[in-house]
């Protein structure tokens, strides 16, 4: 006699249930009470669909083992150069807590600046150094380089903002703040006014502290660009990024070199006090005559401060650093930008565009102009 043996396997998408019944077509057996049936939804812990749209799902799918280990092996094709300590100090956690507290938001952590121990770190919390982001951590931009978040509708931007930086700042008695912003293209104005607005109220609560904004390009749109430089802020900066003819591969595509070029040279004309300064990466494949031509275009628009920071890549979903650039040659371009006439560059392998010391220099510079026009009156 052959016994005959039936399995059934259920198997439902995502959710993984196994039952399997055996029989004996020669046994009479008596029907089984059914179990209840348990799933264990495992597709709610993977990838979403904006993760497929958007080309995150690979990195979704990756066990943390794996993700530790590609980091692992990321940090040692480094060069020594590019390492920097992790973040800690009681001025870090001090600022971190002040930040947390007032709903605030830091290009700092958003953008995984590598020098976030260097700015916001020491004994003294007065001295440390915090960029914060305004209008909410959500950009309606995706350029290729950069980790903070985006979305074409962003949540609608905190009233209590410009009120909260402002309390920030006086609490923190800086002497030199920089404030960004994502890009906000669902807004009419940019978010202009929004940021305008904190300018004023630090203005208020901290006359003695100085103010760069690092703002968008507002879509080329020139009155924006008049309402920010008219906001009372010392320093009005917009980022390059990168060299003309690499702009469409690396940021948005609404993001354009000679409107960016235009926001420089309008906020400047519209109050001739003001310094400009701007930003580029290296390492994304330029070349030294495309670099030159770049700042031989920002001193034709008078901008006044450039800086030059080595391309990080944040994630695996973001395009690849091409180069490492030495510290030899940042410091090269330093030297060819101060003989074009920039007032202030700060270059080097880990230079970003809010930099420390740039920023104690560029508040030496406004100092001085403070005393000589009084002493003029």
């Amino acid at each position: 006699m052959i016994r005959a043996r039936l399995s059934s396997v259920d198997i439902v998408l995502g959710r993984r249930l196994i039952s399997t019944t055996r029989t004996n077509p020669t046994t009479p057996t008596k029907p089984r009470r059914r179990r209840a049936t348990v799933f264990t939804d495992s597709l709610n812990k993977g990838p979403s669909f904006e993760d497929f749209v958007s080309g995150r799902a690979a990195e979704v799918l990756l066990d943390p083992l794996e993700r530790a280990r590609n980091n692992a092996e990321e940090s040692q094709r480094l060069p020594k150069w590019l390492k920097r300590p992790i973040p800690k100090g009681s001025s870090f956690h001090k600022l971190k807590e002040d930040i947390k507290d007032l709903k605030l938001s830091t290009v700092c952590e958003e953008a995984r600046c590598p020098n976030i121990g260097e700015c916001w770190g020491g004994g003294d919390k007065s001295k440390a150094t915090a960029t914060i982001m305004l209008l909410g951590d959500t950009c309606t931009r995706g350029c290729r380089f950069c980790s903070v978040k985006t979305n074409r509708r962003p949540s609608k931007p905190d009233p209590m903002e410009p009120e909260n930086t402002a309390e920030a700042i006086s609490r923190w008695g800086l002497g030199y703040v920089v404030l960004t912003t994502v890009d906000r293209d669902d807004l009419i104005d940019g978010g202009c006014h929004h940021l305008a607005e904190t300018v004023r109220k630090i203005k208020e609560k901290a006359p003695n502290t100085l103010v760069e904004t690092l703002a968008g390009d507002f879509r080329g749109d020139f009155g924006a660009v008049d309402v920010m430089a008219r906001s009372g802020l010392d320093v009005y900066a917009h980022n390059l990024e990168t060299v003309e003819s690499l702009t469409p591969h690396v940021r948005d595509r609404r993001a354009t070199y000679k409107q960016s070029l235009s926001v420089l040279k309008r906020a400047k004309e519209t109050v001739p006090t003001l310094i400009t300064k701007t930003s580029l990466m290296l390492g994304l494949g330029e070349t030294d005559e495309q670099v030159l031509q770049t700042l031989k275009d920002l001193r034709e628009i008078k901008c006044d401060v450039v800086t030059f920071g080595q391309y990080m890549r944040p994630t695996k979903r973001h395009m690849k650093v091409v180069e490492y650039v030495s510290p030899e040659k940042f410091e090269l371009w330093k030297q060819k930008a101060l003989e074009l006439g920039f007032l202030y560059c700060a270059s080097g392998p880990l230079v970003r565009s809010s930099y420390k010391a740039g920023e104690s220099f560029i508040e030496n510079v406004l100092r001085k102009r403070e005393s000589t026009q009084e002493l003029a009156l």
